[in-house]
């Protein structure tokens, strides 16, 4: 028994160690990065937009970052119209959600159920799964084929801003398949010609996911305890909902752009009366333990 707790205790402190070193190189290939937090007037801008009568549509909103991105927007009240597309008609208790237009689609043929992407003016996408839930064609046909038609559709329908939540690391020629399939699909949207096209590719996302996914609960694990003092490994999900909000209500300066980990973190403080709060204690107790 003492041989058992030794060798693990061995390995954690190897496994803690491994993931400081990791920490460490991604904080020095990326500390060119600003840390400051861009200064506007969140509330003047959130009058502003309403003004401009725009609506959207929200791929997605029954996962994490959807919910967390559709309370985002319900809360601010930016748009005259919000129109849910998804596979299921979603229930919701708070008063706040009963405005919302749910359009129910088949998205093995969504050729069929164009008429649910006319008319918007935003589009965000927060469609996907993972090859474990879903195999590996599955993965594709979810993260790439049902997002590109989806992204068809916005554009033929009238859409000039489409937001995708991609991954970090996202690269089409990748020899993984998921940091390939989220390459791709960044690509292939891309030359579509949205009039603004925001790319969004978070680290480790923190947050309860109702589904198991143990590898990503061990990793947001250890990576939560180094998130303020290595902001390139990890973001909860709520600060990706509001940056995909707070970058809806700037002006783009380009017309394709991409939002790494540090800059999502940086958009996402904006607005959030938790900033200033700081996690070393985490920090500790993760070395010590």
């Amino acid at each position: 028994m003492n041989i058992f707790e030794s060798n693990w205790g061995k390995t954690l402190s190897f496994f803690t160690v491994f993931v400081v070193v990791i920490a460490a190189v991604f904080h020095y290939l990326e500390n060119s990065e600003t840390d400051e937090i861009p200064r506007m007037d969140l509330n003047a801008m959130e009058e502003n937009y309403r003004l401009k009568n725009k609506s959207c549509f929200v791929l997605g909103a029954s996962g994490e970052t959807g919910k967390a991105l559709l309370k985002e927007i319900v809360e601010r009240n930016i748009f005259s119209k919000i129109t849910l597309i998804g596979r299921r008609q979603l229930t919701f208790e708070d008063k706040a959600y009963e405005n919302l237009v749910q359009k129910v689609v088949d998205f093995e043929k969504l050729d069929e159920y164009a008429e649910a992407f006319q008319g918007h003016d935003v589009g965000y996408c927060c469609l996907g799964t993972t090859k474990a839930k879903a195999g590996a064609e599955g993965f594709v046909r979810v993260d790439h084929d049902y997002v590109l038609k989806s992204a068809e559709l916005a554009k033929a329908g009238g859409c000039s801003h489409f937001h995708l939540e991609s991954s970090k690391g996202a690269d089409k020629t990748s020899s993984f398949l998921y940091l390939k399939t989220k390459g791709q699909v960044e690509a292939e949207i891309e030359d579509l010609g949205f009039e603004r096209f925001s790319i969004y590719r978070p680290a480790v996302l923190l947050v309860n996911r109702e589904e198991s996914r143990p590898a990503e609960w061990v990793a947001q694990k250890f990576l939560g305890a180094f998130s303020s003092v290595f902001p390139t490994m990890s973001i909860p999900i709520t600060a990706v909902a509001r940056a995909m909000v707070v970058n809806t209500l700037k002006d783009g300066e380009q017309k394709v752009e991409i939002l790494e980990n540090k800059a999502i973190c940086n958009l996402g403080k904006i607005g959030d009366k938790k900033i200033g709060l700081l996690f070393s204690h985490f920090y500790l107790s993760a070395i010590l333990t």
